[in-house]
């Protein structure tokens, strides 16, 4: 039975490529959006992208959520709407009133519709943990983050617990880490889809980190979110990405696979978060997440700037 999943944030990296997972399982989309750029959108989705219900809306404002919410009939919610760490570091106020309030707005109007509504998948972040946490990190979580992006995604997931216990709100909370794939060109750790881009482009590019993490590739991630969505069903989840552990020299050499003579650099220090997380909970409880290897989603993300720039 097709589902009408609504998408706060769709016109951003995942949440593009969270419409093109659940365009390409037959279901209806709603993107619930503040901002008009629709570039990421149509880069993701091509012509499909005229198959999202755009809706323009802030999730800071409860009254016009609802409205979305039962004007389409939503069945499914995934939350994805936020100001990362650059945005939250230059407007601490904006940046804890979009990503905390807005996600107390998602889990409140949800809690009065979870008769057709089974609960709330919403994206959280590595940036709970801390440079000084151990490697790999426990998925059990963060407690100290060190950035005001953290922090507020550190409150989305003890919100996404009191609302499980209060309302009855069951939710997934997922933490990728350094996500990459056509779309991704904001963010603190945008810099290696840059780097492809700019591979492709003919040009140089310095990626502005060192040392190793762990690499998300987007469409994996969507559509681990749509399989979490069709999942909850009680109680507030919260799982780590799996991803690929690579060090940004390996990063480099197999964007020099794809794109031989690309000219690319990197400087500055690790990124201030633990270099691999535990991630077994979404297998165990869930089922498989997808992972793509690195190598294979680098090809694949310069062949889709390939296409798209011609």
């Amino acid at each position: 039975m097709a589902e009408t999943v609504l998408v706060t944030g769709v016109l951003g990296c995942l949440g593009a490529w969270t419409a093109h997972a659940a365009l390409a399982d037959g279901d209806a989309v709603v993107g619930y959006d503040l901002g008009e750029d629709t570039a990421r959108l149509r880069l993701v989705l091509g012509d499909d992208a005229e198959r999202v219900t755009l809706v323009r809306g802030d999730v800071t404002e409860l009254e016009a959520l609802e409205h979305v919410l039962d004007e389409h009939a939503i069945t499914r919610v995934v939350h994805l709407a936020a100001l990362q760490v650059p945005f939250v570091r230059a407007n601490p106020p904006l940046g804890m009133h979009v990503n905390v309030a807005g996600t107390v707005n998602v889990f409140d109007a949800v809690s009065r519709r979870l008769d057709r509504i089974t609960g709330v998948v919403y994206a959280s972040s590595t940036a709970v943990y801390n440079a000084g946490d151990p490697s790999p990190a426990p998925e059990t979580g963060g407690v100290a983050p060190t950035t005001l992006y953290g922090v507020s995604k550190l409150a989305d997931e003890g919100i996404a617990r009191v609302y499980a216990a209060d309302t009855g709100v069951a939710s997934i909370g997922l933490r990728p880490y350094i996500v990459y794939g056509p779309g991704r060109d904001q963010g603190m750790t945008s810099g290696p889809t840059a780097a492809m881009l700019a591979a492709v482009r003919g040009e140089p590019y310095s990626v502005g980190f060192t040392g190793t993490a762990q690499y998300d590739y987007a469409p994996d991630v969507a559509r681990a979110f749509l399989t979490a969505a069709a999942a909850v069903r009680d109680g507030a989840a919260v799982y780590n990405a799996p991803g690929v552990v690579a060090s940004v020299e390996e990063v480099a050499d197999q964007i020099r696979a794809a794109v031989p003579g690309a000219q690319l650099t990197w400087s500055g220090v690790p990124l201030p978060f633990p270099a691999e997380l535990e991630a077994v909970g979404f297998d165990r409880d869930i089922g498989p997440f997808p992972r793509t290897p690195l190598a294979d989603g680098i090809a694949e993300t310069v062949a889709h700037f390939r296409a798209t720039l011609v």
